[in-house]
């Protein structure tokens, strides 16, 4: 039987729950430790949970970690629209304002990333440096799923998540049995265990998450020929001024490495890449330790603004 979900939400641990009002959204956050902002935000099909060992290295690292669930998702608010990346960045940008800090490192992983790359290209003001997690820049995403065959099959099921109505239903029949399923095609070998799956397939059946969670995916595909997405292709064309951290996982089942190339024209001078072996597309969960051993250097090196 899985975890009730609303208890995997408020999952107890080393850190605090609450919830903060930002861009007429409320969002749900976990938070451990002082010291500058560190802001992690998930993908898809998780939640904060996804972040729960760096809410307990981070902070003994001397840094104020604070996981969303981004709109839609956990204990965040459900609202009926709001899934494209500039509105996810605007919330990001108000929810570290509305923590009352300045400006934050934001960490990004899976579509997620693509809110990091818009907040370092759009909210400049507040992003003091963003690193991206098993994703490319969304240019360079958009060219790989235009061009690589592969790359597309990937990703065939953002495809299927176009139909109305029966993408909800899929992720939420037999308990969210597909959500393992995903996690599993995605993961590097071995991951993830069955207690780990039942609590992200928990996660997926808070009412309304299956919905919101696919409309990030309709908006990806639809908006590639439409106004609104050139607009987006537009508003990350130019290098960002922050310095930029690329994790990737060589076993990633999800954002092929190649796909990834070419990410770093996006970016200043400050741009790192860090490849991974033996993990997918979740590398912070996959192998805590080898992704903190890359992430904390690169947070300590911008603890302060430039």
């Amino acid at each position: 039987m899985l975890p009730d979900p609303v208890e995997v939400v408020r999952a107890g641990g080393p850190w605090t729950h609450r919830d903060v009002t930002a861009n007429a959204c409320r969002f749900h956050v976990a938070e451990a430790g002082d010291g500058p902002l560190v802001l992690l935000m998930h993908g898809f099909p998780t939640f904060w949970w996804s972040w729960r060992h760096q809410l307990e290295s981070l902070p003994a690292a001397g840094f104020r970690t604070v996981a969303v669930d981004m709109r839609g998702y956990g204990g965040s608010d459900h609202t009926p629209h709001g899934y494209d990346p500039i509105t996810l960045a605007a919330d990001m940008a108000g929810l570290i304002r509305a923590l009352g800090e300045p400006d934050a490192l934001v960490v990004g992983h899976g579509f997620s990333a693509f809110v990091a790359w818009t907040l370092a290209a759009q909210h400049p003001d507040v992003t003091r440096g963003m690193a991206a997690i098993g994703m490319a820049h969304p240019a360079r995403m958009r060219k790989a799923f235009m061009t690589d065959g592969e790359q597309r099959r990937m990703q065939r099921y953002a495809l299927g998540f176009q139909r109305p109505f029966v993408p909800e239903r899929q992720l939420t029949r037999d308990d969210a049995a597909m959500v393992g399923r995903i996690l599993r095609r995605w993961g590097g070998p071995g991951w993830p265990d069955e207690q780990t799956v039942d609590v992200y397939r928990a996660a997926m059946l808070v009412p309304n998450t299956a919905h919101c969670s696919v409309e990030f995916h309709r908006w990806a595909i639809r908006s590639i020929p439409r106004r609104d997405g050139r607009r987006f292709v537009d508003a990350v064309a130019e290098p960002v001024g922050v310095p930029v951290l690329q994790v990737h996982g060589l076993d990633d089942g999800a954002v092929l490495p190649r796909s990834v190339d070419g990410s770093e024209e996006y970016a200043g001078a400050g741009y790192e890449r860090v490849d991974l072996a033996g993990v997918g597309h979740f590398p912070h969960e996959e192998d805590p330790a080898a992704f903190d051993s890359v992430l904390l250097p690169w947070l300590e090196k911008n603890r302060v603004a430039i």
